[in-house]
């Protein structure tokens, strides 16, 4: 079962939000995701962003002028955002709760025209954990409407313990080492850095949320090529704007191939709740 504590502490010390902001590797995560999120979201949706931190994503959406309801499992998170609400007088971020993305009984059903879930599936464990979130994301979405679920690919998270035994080998042993490549769990011998992960394949995270009745509109990669090539992109930002611009596109036009998918980092789902389904998923 996960250790939510553990979790919450990692993001209690942990500064999720300025990661997209400070680093060339969040920027990029941020800018793509955005561009995914301006393809798909209707105007002024309705939007639940569970797991949504301190409100990167939040903020700016709701700003766009989208009706955003920002929910997260750690109080330090959502009492940052309750604070920068109340100072930029955000109106259309309605809501900032402490919520385990297992049990969203605070909302109503078929409440949200979409459901950000940009964070909880890279920490649960468990199947029947990772059943009752994407059970619960589809109650309380109106008929039709999207979720765009983040997740980690088995194959970047899995090697990515490798580097993480070269740099923190306190969080890494033979045995969970091991036990990652085998099961796509990752548990943490230390209380430092990231907790309570678990890698998915691409197929695995379709086959999940199919199986609750949702039509796949897009899997593709966050980062693409870019992954591990952030600085350097940014770089060009600044020496060739026309290249920046041109890798960009080819970033995006790229980012769907599955290879790139299980070996890029962050990747992300988009579907939509199909009704037809509803007879062999509630």
């Amino acid at each position: 079962m996960t250790d939510f504590d553990r979790i919450r502490l990692y993001y209690k010390i942990f500064d999720e939000k300025n990661r997209l902001v400070n680093s060339s590797s969040g920027r990029l995560e941020y800018a793509m995701t955005m561009h995914i999120l301006h393809q798909y979201l209707p105007e002024g949706s309705t939007i639940l962003d569970l797991g949504g931190g301190a409100g990167a994503y939040a903020f700016p959406l709701a700003k766009e002028g989208h009706q955003v309801y920002l929910a997260d499992l750690s109080k330090d998170l959502i009492q940052e955002a309750v604070q920068l609400k109340a100072e930029t007088e955000c109106e259309n971020l309605m809501s900032c709760d402490v919520v385990n993305a297992l049990d969203l009984g605070i909302y109503n059903d078929r409440q949200f025209d979409v459901v950000l879930l940009l964070g909880p599936l890279y920490h649960l464990l468990e199947e029947s954990e990772r059943q009752q979130c994407v059970s619960e994301v589809r109650r309380v979405l109106h008929p039709n409407g999207m979720v765009f679920a983040a997740f980690i690919p088995y194959l970047s998270g899995s090697i990515g313990v490798v580097d993480r035994y070269s740099w923190h080998p306190n969080q890494v042993n033979i045995d969970n080492l091991k036990q990652v490549f085998r099961s796509g769990r990752f548990q943490n011998l230390a209380n430092a850095g990231f907790q309570e992960g678990y890698y998915p394949t691409s197929d695995e995270i379709e086959v999940l949320f199919h199986t609750h009745g949702f039509r796949k509109l897009l899997t593709r990669s966050v980062r693409s090529f870019g992954y591990g090539r952030e600085d350097a992109i940014y770089r060009m930002k600044e020496e060739n704007p026309e290249m920046f611009e041109t890798v960009m596109e080819l970033l995006n036009e790229t980012a769907e191939d599955k290879a790139i998918v299980e070996m890029c980092g962050h990747a992300i789902y988009v579907g939509s709740k199909q009704e037809w389904a509803a007879a062999y998923t509630n």
